[in-house]
């Protein structure tokens, strides 16, 4: 989150009671509206005398302070806990002391989706939170999450700009991807739709911890994404509309164009606060630097040419001092227009898949999701701080129709002519229950534990026919961990943690498609225990340098779909299908980061191993799930720099390679190609304060060449250019920004890297001009 502004100052009244001072600082900024990281260690057994009355933030922070012998201090994400004496003035007798950016130490910014809210400077592997300001920067040029996450996260695949995101990877794996907590990953059928549940504009941050792990439980084999959402801000009433329009700067016309508006009102009253946002977007048809007409992707879903609707809710609840209620719910949904439909292009010419307007067949694709959740916190439950989390989704995902030989039976139509298309649900309970105490050992060891339960329902069927496609499959997993954090000596920090999975998958017994020779499969189940470790050190030599590293294992399944419904042998059971084992991914990362003064620099190394990992690949018109071993190194590395207070830049660079045994001899011997690992990327960005009207901000990223085991997948490397700009009215902000600045010409790397198919030789986005005006009151 930003740094608060002048407007956060302003009194408004308090009644928060003397009691826990961790407790009181976190009511506080919560009615406050604004964003403080409170180390456990620090707060434990302190008491904070309470706070009555109007009051600005920085006073009520130092009324709440008083006598504890800490202060706090303004960082860019937020507010942060410092000893008073580290505040620049704090000699003299001012109120809570705020320092400014320069100079600061590592900032105490804690990640959630640790579990043991984890300082992100003291973090044993790769971790990064994006603010609130730099995710509106991104959707002010583009309203893809892909596009977003793609240009803040280097190591993550360059986006489709697709409805479905198979083959966007975090450090060459699946990431798991969360919202406040709630995993959106589905792990008995993944559909590549993840990252399209959640329209960006709902978000506060994004906290991204890199690596495999296995902290939230299942697939986060590359990592976590946890997305999450905003929260009310300070007054009992406050209301936002953000309207905007992109157009594109060739052959504009009532078709190519695209709006989107949005809506959130807010507040606080007394013990209650409460959100609610909507919004909307129609999306027209894209086209390339060319001017052409980008190609549809009518099976797997589109972006282009489609309506999104979002609807986010969340209230929460004050019991007293230390408990609080939360709930939240999020209706997400996006469906194609089918307005269009793809025409093939010519991979060896260099003619990119286009589009005419016509209807394809079938019923348009979409996603249709509902999110809810119920959260309770106790922040001195017998000096110990509970998390409890239940929550609940409802997922469905319908992919175009096509006649491909996958789908025919002649017992239905004569072979070529049967359209049909697939349609994947999962309904998801489950809950997280975390317990954390910071003081033990004369406040050198931190403890957490937790129990985690997961309970998803799922199938894959054909929307047309009502032919079973995947059968009726739940998945059950009970996960008990612990996670300590040591302090060895002052400047050594230990982490480590265990893990401990069980789980089941129970499949009914089903019939395989005529292409499959419509075997009959008998239904079981399978069993599945896992314990996982991670361990970890950081040493801080000297003053804003850490230097880190760890082991940790991630946990995840194969995609069951892929290996169900591609049963082509009679007499198979569930019970002997080694393809259905986990996938375990081991991880180890070497790293350092530092910052002092206006350089901020982070660099790590990684390497991921999986003895009997899974790969998509595509055998005819199918795409099977194959299991062997595989291995992804790679480099993760970037550099900032504050030039002034009004101008800063920032510089980024990722590597990733990988191989894998094609024969089961033990050598990793092929390279994994483009639908697993993104290629190499450099990414800089400047932003600029030029008065408290104009702001700018221009973004450069080049994806460099990369060459793979086959010729026709090699990639021809491109650089896009960014730029925004926004100016403040006397009410409300007006922005301008134009992606792809200088319209280059380009094939998207997943088409040209991930697979060879004609009607998916997409060409990417020429220049756009997006108009947008903001409005809070």
């Amino acid at each position: 989150m930003a740094a608060p502004d002048a407007a956060f100052a302003q009194a408004r009244s308090y009644a928060i009671p003397a009691g826990p001072l961790a407790a009181a600082l976190t009511r506080f900024a919560q009615e406050a509206g604004v964003s403080i990281a409170v180390d456990s260690r620090r707060t434990a057994n302190l008491q904070s005398p309470g706070l009555s009355g109007p009051h600005g933030v920085d006073e009520g922070f130092a009324e709440l302070l008083k006598g504890s012998g800490l202060a706090v201090d303004k960082t860019p994400a937020g507010y942060r806990l410092v000893p008073a004496a580290a505040t620049p003035g704090a000699e003299a007798a001012a109120p809570a002391a705020v320092a400014g950016s320069r100079n600061d130490p590592l900032q105490e910014v804690t990640i959630s989706a640790s579990r043991s809210n984890i300082e992100a400077a003291k973090a044993p592997q790769t971790v990064q939170v994006i603010d609130q300001a730099a995710i509106a920067g991104q959707l002010a040029l583009s309203t893809n999450s892909s596009d977003a996450l793609s240009n803040l996260i280097p190591s993550y695949t360059p986006s489709r700009g697709k409805m479905n995101g198979s083959g966007e990877t975090l450090r060459g794996r699946t990431p798991l991807i969360l919202i406040d907590g709630v995993p959106q990953s589905n792990p008995i059928r993944p559909t590549g739709r993840e990252a399209h549940t959640i329209d960006f504009s709902m978000l506060d941050r994004i906290e991204v911890i890199q690596g495999a792990n296995a902290i939230n439980g299942l697939g986060a084999t590359g990592g976590t994404i946890n997305l999450i959402t905003r929260r009310p801000e300070k007054g009992s009433f406050n209301q936002h509309v953000d309207v905007q329009t992109t157009m594109p700067t060739r052959k504009l016309d009532g078709e190519t164009l695209s709006t989107k508006t949005s809506y959130r009102a807010d507040g606080r009253l007394d013990q209650l606060d409460y959100l609610i946002g909507f919004s909307f977007e129609d999306q027209g048809l894209w086209r390339d630097a060319r001017g052409r007409s980008i190609g549809v992707d009518n099976t797997q879903g589109d972006l282009m040419d489609s309506r999104t609707y979002d609807f986010l809710g969340k209230v929460g609840y004050w019991i007293d001092d230390n408990q609080r209620l939360g709930f939240s719910l999020n209706r997400y949904r996006i469906k194609s227009e089918a307005s269009y439909t793809a025409v093939a292009g010519d991979r060896a010419r260099g003619i990119p898949t286009t589009s005419i307007e016509r209807t394809p067949p079938g019923t348009p694709p979409w996603n249709d999701v509902w999110t809810t959740s119920a959260t309770y916190s106790h922040y001195d439950l017998a000096g110990m701080e509970l998390q409890a989390m239940v929550f609940h989704q409802e997922f469905e995902a319908l992919f175009g129709a096509d006649n491909s030989a996958t789908f025919q039976d002649t017992r239905i139509a004569p072979n070529g002519t049967l359209y049909d298309q697939s349609r994947a649900t999962s309904s998801k309970t489950g809950s997280k229950l975390t317990l954390s105490k910071a003081d033990l050992l004369d406040k050198r060891l931190k403890l957490t534990a937790g129990f985690d339960t997961l309970f998803d329902k799922g199938k894959q069927d054909l929307y047309t026919t009502g032919r079973t496609y995947v059968p009726n499959s739940e998945y059950r997993n009970f996960s008990l961990f612990t996670q300590a954090e040591y302090k060895l000596l002052d400047k050594l920090t230990l982490h480590g943690g265990i893990r401990k999975e069980s789980a089941d998958l129970e499949v009914d017994s089903y019939q395989s498609l005529a292409r499959y020779n419509r075997v009959n499969v008998g239904g079981g189940k399978l069993n599945f225990d896992k314990t996982l470790y991670n361990i970890g050190l950081v040493f801080e030599p000297v003053q804003n340098l850490n230097l880190y590293t760890s082991y940790s294992e991630g946990f995840g399944m194969p995609d069951v779909g892929r290996v169900l419904r591609a049963i082509n042998i009679p007499n198979q059971s569930i019970a002997n299908l080694s393809s259905l084992a986990p996938i375990v991914t081991k991880s180890v990362e070497f790293g350092g980061r530092y910052k002092r003064g206006d350089w901020d620099f982070d660099a790590s190394y990684f390497r991921s191993d999986s003895d009997y990992g899974s790969r998509v690949v595509r055998v005819g018109d199918a795409f099977l799930a194959a299991r062997e071993k595989n291995r992804i190194e790679g480099l993760d590395a970037s550099v900032g720099y504050r030039f002034s207070r009004a101008h800063q830049g920032k510089l980024s660079y990722s590597r990733t390679t990988g191989r894998y045994d094609s024969n089961d001899d033990g050598t990793l011997d092929t390279r994994l190609d483009g639908l697993n690992i993104a290629p190499d990327r450099l990414i800089g960005s400047w932003t600029s304060q030029w008065s408290d009207k104009l702001s700018s901000f221009v973004q450069v990223q080049h994806a460099f060449s990369r060459s793979f085991d086959e010729p026709e997948k090699n990639f021809r490397g491109y650089s896009l250019v960014d730029a925004s700009m926004a100016y403040k009215l006397p009410k409300g902000t007006v922005r301008l920004a134009v992606a792809n600045l200088f319209n280059k010409d380009y094939i998207t790397y997943y088409s040209q890297s991930a697979l060879v198919e004609p009607l998916r030789y997409f060409a990417g986005r020429g220049r756009t001009l997006t108009l947008g005006y903001s409005l809070d009151f």
